[in-house]
């Protein structure tokens, strides 16, 4: 017998939604503020909008983090892929828990000590920081978590497919990328989606491995807050939600539209 949510649990869902999502309400809000004094109410106004669109140190800063998010984010699920496939495909071979270690120590290191260490090498190395720097050490970071999910799609993948196609006249190759690659792409694209979230999301590694000219917008905004939170803050701040908000409930109709054909 079905029973409905009780009062405990209707509590604590009401207070765990009001605890992530009313601190995001109130900036919405006060990103529409008049005054410049971001805890004062003046009325109504979208001129830090305008205002922030006409920020050059804004603008440059969310074109390099959208460079650098893109680049590392491809990078990383190029070898985040081929790690998942000789973890999953090659077997046991000498060193295999070693090489394993490595790539998932990524995931419960600190990435204050992932930034540090990056520093150093490239310090070590005479490598001047900037994009590049920060794209080599996200990447880092961010192949372990595609690797983790192109593993788990690779482990319940049926290996008699590319061995049918192997016995039609394909190579290894060509049979990876005209079988394997298309039924795991899902996992690939999923994992790109994350590198790409965590590279625009990164501050700890990227503040330590970024450049005079190459500073990125978290980065950009830490720096910012650090001497007080400006209108123009609260205005970026409501378009990145916007944005993500867009795309969840556009992935959440495109999956709803594709449940009812497969229904039909």
């Amino acid at each position: 017998m079905r029973r409905g949510m009780s009062w405990f649990n209707v509590t604590s869902v009401s207070f765990g939604l009001a605890f992530l999502y009313l601190p995001m309400l109130v900036l919405v809000v006060y990103s529409f503020n008049a005054s410049k004094l971001v805890t004062v109410w003046a009325g109504f106004s979208t001129k830090w909008y305008g205002s922030l669109f006409h920020n050059a140190k804004f603008l440059d800063a969310a074109l390099i983090s959208l460079k650098v998010a893109l680049v590392s984010a491809m990078l990383a699920t190029a070898l985040g892929t081929m790690t998942a496939f000789v973890l999953v495909r090659a077997g046991r071979f000498p060193g295999r828990t070693v090489f394993a270690m490595l790539v998932f120590a990524p995931l419960v290191m600190p990435e204050v000590i992932i930034g540090l260490s990056t520093l150093l090498l490239f310090i070590a190395v005479g490598l001047d920081r900037g994009m590049w720097t920060i794209i080599l050490a996200q990447s880092t970071v961010q192949i372990s978590f595609v690797t983790v999910i192109v593993a788990a799609r690779l482990a319940s993948h049926d290996r008699s497919m590319d061995e049918a196609a192997q016995d039609l006249g394909c190579t290894q190759l060509t049979a990876f990328w005209l079988v394997t690659l298309p039924l795991i792409a899902p996992a690939v694209v999923s994992g790109w989606f994350l590198a790409f979230s965590l590279s625009l999301d990164n501050l700890v590694v990227a503040s330590f491995t970024s450049g005079p000219e190459s500073t990125t917008l978290p980065v950009r905004l830490f720096s910012m807050v650090r001497t007080g939170v400006s209108p123009e803050i609260n205005a970026l701040s409501t378009i990145v939600i916007g944005i993500v908000a867009t795309g969840v409930i556009a992935a959440a109709l495109v999956e709803r539209r594709a449940r009812r054909k497969t229904t039909d």
